[in-house]
C-alpha cells in the first residue's frame, strides 16, 4: 500500500510527521487488501503556524474496484486529528468493503412457479 503525505505551508513537514501519519494509516487500514493507496493532507485552518485550534486531516483511501473512500477530522493537535481520521477511515472502509462483500455473496430471491409475478409487490417494475 502506498502512502503519500501532503501538507500546506503552515505545516512544518518532517520525518518524525511522515512516520506518524504512516503507522496511523498502516494500523488502521493495513488489514484491508483492497486498498492500494492512501492520500493524507495536512493543514491547519487558522492558517498560523503553532497556534493551537484547527487542526486539518484528510485521508483518501483507493481502493482496487470501488470508488475512493474520504475522510476528514479536525482537531486542537495534529496529532488528534491524524488518529481521529486513521480511526473513521477504518469505520469507512469496513463499512464500504464489507457492503460489496454482502452484494457479491447475495444470492437472487427465488420465485415460485405458482405465484404470479406481478404478486411480488416491488421486485418489478409493477408496482
Amino acid at each position: 500500500m502506498e502512502i503519500n503525505v501532503n501538507t500546506d505551508n503552515t505545516i512544518d513537514r518532517h520525518q518524525g510527521l511522515d512516520e506518524r501519519v504512516r503507522e496511523a494509516v498502516e494500523s488502521s487500514v493495513g488489514r484491508f487488501e483492497q486498498v492500494r493507496r492512501v492520500d493524507v493532507h495536512l493543514s491547519n485552518q487558522n492558517g498560523q503556524k503553532h497556534e493551537d485550534g484547527d487542526q486539518y486531516c484528510m485521508m483518501e483511501a483507493r481502493v482496487a474496484g470501488y470508488d475512493a473512500v474520504v475522510v476528514h477530522a479536525h482537531a486542537a493537535d495534529l496529532h488528534q486529528s491524524i488518529a481521529g481520521a486513521a480511526s473513521k477511515l477504518k469505520r469507512a472502509l469496513d463499512s464500504a468493503l464489507g457492503r460489496l462483500n454482502d452484494k457479491n455473496k447475495r444470492a437472487a430471491v427465488p420465485l415460485d412457479a405458482d405465484v404470479p409475478i406481478e404478486s411480488y409487490k416491488g421486485l418489478t417494475d409493477n408496482q
